[in-house]
């Protein structure tokens, strides 16, 4: 079966954050997460609608990649440079609450559970979730690649005689 190594990153996050929102009730973003910015190194909100969503997927991939890490270690990962008008860029950490209460909805969807001291690790469902979710980006993309002539429709047709 195909893991989520196998698949381009970015395809796997957006087909993720789709089922996410589309399957599961116990995810959803809270009021404040239309205005707050997710990190001290952003000057704006996320643009996209669906930010909640993809956050929860990376972070699922993320678990997957990395084993168990804690909040701490995510909040690093997800930070950026701070700009500084007249001093050199320097790197802060993410926001909390935009890694913490997506960590904490995926524990209430059964998709990650506490690893002691470790800090959040995946469930089978959440393994099983990642790995199906991989398998049906590789058949899909399999599919693309032996049939090209579904793709193409601008094809021109051959002039009657």
């Amino acid at each position: 079966m195909p893991t989520v190594y196998e698949v381009p990153t970015p395809d796997l996050i957006e087909r993720l954050a789709k089922h996410l929102k589309e399957n599961m009730g116990e995810i959803s973003p809270p009021a404040w997460s239309e205005y707050a910015k997710t990190g001290a190194h952003k000057e704006r909100p996320p643009q996209n609608p669906d930010w909640w969503y993809y956050r929860c997927a990376s972070l699922l991939r993320k678990i997957y990649v990395h084993g168990p890490v804690g909040v701490s270690r995510l909040r690093t990962e997800y930070g950026g440079l701070r700009r500084a008008p007249n001093r050199p860029e320097k790197h802060v950490r993410s926001g909390g609450s935009s890694i913490r209460e997506p960590l904490q909805q995926l524990q209430k969807a059964s998709l990650v559970a506490v690893d002691g001291k470790n800090g959040r690790k995946l469930t089978k469902q959440g393994i099983s979730l990642l790995n199906s979710t991989a398998a049906g980006i590789l058949k899909d993309s399999r599919a693309r690649r032996s049939n090209p002539a579904s793709q193409s429709s601008s094809a021109p047709a051959a002039p009657a005689s």
